[in-house]
């Protein structure tokens, strides 16, 4: 039986030591057949965003899904300590651990097992490999606490970068975002968009770096309801598909590379959370809309030729990358954006909190009571 503890104590302690150090330390996708950290946002995200769908007003549902992405942080960090220390105190009772002459019992060995990792000290063992292992557990609860303290910078300094550009998004491309509206705003200077379609490729590929790294971020809800980075990764796609379909020589260019770099990021995403791209029930861009996008293209001043943009061609782009941003979007009950805005609608920066105006839109609102639509 001590044997098995033995056993059971050494192979926890690995698993969770090199799941901390591959989720915290290894800043990189790390591809393993069991990994606690992805089982623990698997099995915690589907009964959290099933009340979610249950939630009718948007703003009360995207501030509940928005507790979410802390919350587990700190579950996470709590589901390590527990498994160390749990591990610890499975392998002092297999070594026999013994205070005051007495042997423990399997739990007031796990229960030592925790004054030691946290450093409380219970008392000093008499057998000489339970005062080694005490030591080494009251070193490792310090680095948990450094781990602990050092962490969470990075990741909300990472969390602010992304959300400052969101938020720079809304007076560039609407609220929610559109890509007809990113267009639009540029005006007919071809310099402008392609400066903006750089600066966003930027964006795109630091995006796809910080949520490789700490996956749990794209769980991190933007500050405002109708506001997602899967709504900002994806109206910056579609611009760049339009731009491509209706520009040439440098934007076109350019065009191509923020195309490139953003369905890189969303197809890596998409495998990173096993969201595999479905058939989509429903169509961004009909044939209907397509249409209504032309009217407005030719109706102002654009860098685009619109009489270059064919149906097919754009559709072609699209197929490239909305099946992965939609899958996204099931996974993390955020809509995909709009082509262009259906009605004239306030920006966020325009609206104050003694407003009567509410935005009628969250970004979860499709996703709520008919399941994944």
């Amino acid at each position: 039986m001590r044997t098995l503890a033995l056993l059971f104590g050494c192979i926890l302690l690995i698993i969770v030591l090199v799941d901390a150090f591959e989720t915290v330390i290894l800043a990189r996708r790390a591809q393993r057949i069991f990994r606690i950290t992805r089982y623990f946002y698997l099995l915690s995200w589907k009964p959290y965003s099933a009340i979610a769908r249950l939630i009718a007003s948007g703003r009360r549902r995207e501030y509940y899904l928005s507790i979410y992405g802390p919350l587990s942080l700190i579950l996470l960090l709590g589901f390590w300590a527990v498994g160390l220390i749990a591990g610890f105190g499975a392998v002092q009772w297999a070594l026999r651990i013994r205070l005051n002459g007495n042997p423990l019992d399997l739990p007031t060995a796990i229960y030592f097992s925790a004054t030691s990792f946290f450093t409380l000290g219970l008392g000093e063992p008499n057998n000489d490999a339970s005062k080694y292992l005490m030591v080494v557990e009251a070193g490792l609860g310090f680095s948990f606490l450094g781990l602990v303290i050092g962490y969470l910078p990075v990741l909300y300094q990472s969390f602010s970068n992304r959300e400052r550009r969101i938020s720079l998004l809304d007076a560039r491309a609407g609220s929610p975002p559109s890509a007809a509206e990113l267009i639009l705003r540029q005006g007919a200077s071809p310099d402008r968009l392609e400066q903006q379609l750089a600066d966003w490729e930027e964006w795109a590929a630091e995006l796809l770096e910080g949520q490789l790294s700490y996956s749990m971020l794209a769980y991190f809800r933007s500050q405002h309801a109708n506001q997602s980075w899967l709504a900002a990764l994806t109206t910056i796609v579609d611009a760049s598909a339009l731009v491509i379909a209706g520009a040439e020589h440098d934007l076109k260019h350019q065009a191509e590379l923020t195309f490139a770099m953003g369905r890189h990021a969303l197809v890596d995403l998409a495998t990173l959370f096993s969201t595999e791209p479905k058939d989509r029930q429903f169509e961004r861009l009909t044939s209907v809309n397509f249409a209504q996008l032309m009217v407005v293209l030719k109706a102002s001043p654009t860098a685009l030729d619109p009489s270059l943009i064919s149906e097919p061609a754009l559709k072609h782009l699209r197929q490239m990358y909305e099946p992965y941003a939609y899958a996204l979007g099931q996974h993390f009950l955020i809509a995909l954006p709009p082509w262009f805005p259906g009605e004239k609608k306030r920006d966020n920066w325009q609206t104050t909190s003694w407003d009567r105006f509410l935005p009628g839109f969250a970004v979860s609102d499709p996703f709520t009571f008919r399941g994944d639509e």
